[in-house]
């Protein structure tokens, strides 16, 4: 590879090919100019992630040519001591999961440049979509290649793959757009829009998920019996090394624990600002699957009653500047402010239309109506004060601060949607008086102009989603109509899919 300080100024040559030479820099020019709107991650060489709360300003300098270059030192050097071979272009899916194509290491520095690239169609799922549902940039779009730009600031040595390193990748079309339907650009955009209003967010999330023991081949008549209670000694191993993997990724795990049943897991990470909490997610999703095999387990977000594992946001509101939690009142009362108040009624507000991101399948919401013997439609949206069994939960805890836990999430939604439609949620909240009570600071009432409820059918919440204007401008007119139609889509093929889901272990 050629020296790092050429990184910048070497062409776009692509044997003499100059239509392809110019397409690749309008792609690089305008990967630039979005660059700039959007949440940049602590620089690479600073291996060990800061989570101080003193640190409330999210990244947001683009990152300059001497940076760069200092990037890829780093990252040789990395590259070099590990004695790498490949390096991963992880990209998410529309359903959380990593998408990647692997690169040998000595062509790492070139794809930097030039990007790799991937069918559209593994990102986007659905087979034949028509183009009367979907708003495309191009009709053929679907069929088309889009191409993988990596955030350099991510590049990770994976501890559980053999001389593997993984960089997590924005998405482009083959002209040079963002790639409209990509979760992490969707949640960038509402980062920097909350970054444009003067906040930050502080935020972490907490997984559920479930550890099998299953015969060594696996097919449709598999049978599956869950792990028994971790952290014995044999199954202590595994959850170590998995915990410290993650570490080593940049993901800090706060805490972890067996949950109520047999097999199931629970893992919370310590809060970070921006879009590293999405991240750490996303980079659990794989590295669970990848450690678990290590130990002949197969690990599923679902339980073994076909219940979907809970996946929480937990989050806090900061101001950038004065650097404080906005949601922690100064009077020593353990109440939300009235900005708390604020963010907490635009979650309420939207709630229908948040949990169709955030409970996307048949399955995922059956957690809403468990413990209710009549057939509704719909349950009420609750939310309460160190209340876990309200769908949003605030919690108080001293010198922790005041945060809020959105519990409509499952673990099979993906983390980058769950992290921007609270935000545009919470941010239609602050702008809005509609649904809060300007009374008293430490008032404990909360009062909206409409009581908020959760529909249990998907379709439902799906006509939700689309009369819901504020996530529709938000998250944007084609990624809305393009989730509903793969929805629709999977809704018709629910049965094959939940033996996918629970066999397979696409939800992970």
């Amino acid at each position: 590879m050629n020296d790092e300080g050429d990184l910048l100024k070497e062409d776009t040559r692509d044997e003499g090919n100059e239509t392809k030479a110019s397409s690749v820099s309008k792609l690089m020019r305008t990967r630039e100019k979005v660059t700039k709107l959007h949440i940049f991650s602590t620089e690479v060489g600073e291996m060990d992630i800061s989570n101080s709360k003193d640190n409330t300003r999210d990244n947001t300098q683009v990152p300059t040519a001497p940076q760069l270059s200092s990037r890829m030192k780093h990252i040789k050097q990395e590259m070099a001591k590990n004695h790498l071979q490949f390096v991963r272009f992880e990209a998410t899916d529309l359903h959380g999961v990593s998408r990647s194509k692997s690169i040998p290491a000595q062509f790492f520095q070139e794809k930097v440049i030039h990007g790799v690239y991937m069918p559209r169609g593994y990102l986007e799922l659905i087979p034949n979509p028509k183009d009367n549902e979907v708003d495309h940039i191009r009709a053929t779009c679907f069929n088309s290649d889009i191409v993988l730009m990596p955030e350099l600031s991510t590049f990770r040595v994976l501890p559980w793959a053999k001389r593997t390193a993984r960089v997590i990748c924005d998405t482009f079309t083959v002209t040079g757009e963002p790639l409209l339907t990509s979760p992490r650009h969707i949640a960038k955009r509402q980062l920097s829009q909350l970054q444009d209003a003067g906040f930050s967010l502080l935020s972490a999330f907490i997984y559920d998920f479930c550890i099998f023991g299953v015969p060594e081949i696996i097919n449709s008549k598999t049978i599956s019996l869950p792990a028994s209670a971790l952290l014995n000694n044999h199954d202590q191993l595994f959850i170590q090394e998995l915990v410290d993997g993650l570490y080593h990724t940049g993901a800090n795990v706060e805490s972890f624990s067996s949950s109520t049943r047999p097999g199931q897991m629970e893992i919370c990470f310590l809060p970070e600002f921006g879009i590293s909490s999405a991240d750490n997610a996303f980079t659990l999703r794989m590295a669970v699957k990848e450690v678990a095999r290590k130990y002949n387990y197969i690990t599923s977000f679902f339980i073994e009653t076909g219940f979907c594992n809970s996946g929480i946001l937990s989050h806090s509101l900061w101001d950038v500047d004065e650097k404080k939690n906005m949601f922690c009142s100064n009077s020593g009362i353990e109440q939300l402010t009235i900005p708390g108040k604020k963010w907490l009624a635009g979650l309420l507000k939207h709630s229908a239309a948040l949990s169709c991101l955030m409970a996307p399948a048949v399955s995922c919401r059956k957690r809403y109506s468990k413990e209710s013997k009549d057939l509704k439609e719909s349950v009420p949206t609750t939310w309460g004060y160190n209340d876990n069994s309200c769908a949003f939960n605030i919690k108080c805890h001293g010198e922790k601060g005041t945060r809020i836990e959105n519990k409509l999430g499952s673990a099979t939604a993906n983390p980058y949607l769950v992290l921007a439609a609270t935000v545009a949620a919470g941010l239609d909240g602050l702008y809005s008086d509609d649904g809060v009570l300007s009374g008293p600071e430490n008032s404990t009432d909360l009062h909206q102009s409409k009581p908020s409820e959760i529909p249990l059918k998907l379709e439902h919440a799906l006509m939700a989603l689309e009369e819901d204007q504020c996530l529709r401008q938000a998250l944007g007119e084609t990624f809305i109509r393009y989730f509903v139609a793969m929805k629709k889509y999977e809704l018709e093929n629910e049965e094959t899919d939940a033996e996918r889901n629970k066999f397979l272990e696409y939800f992970i």
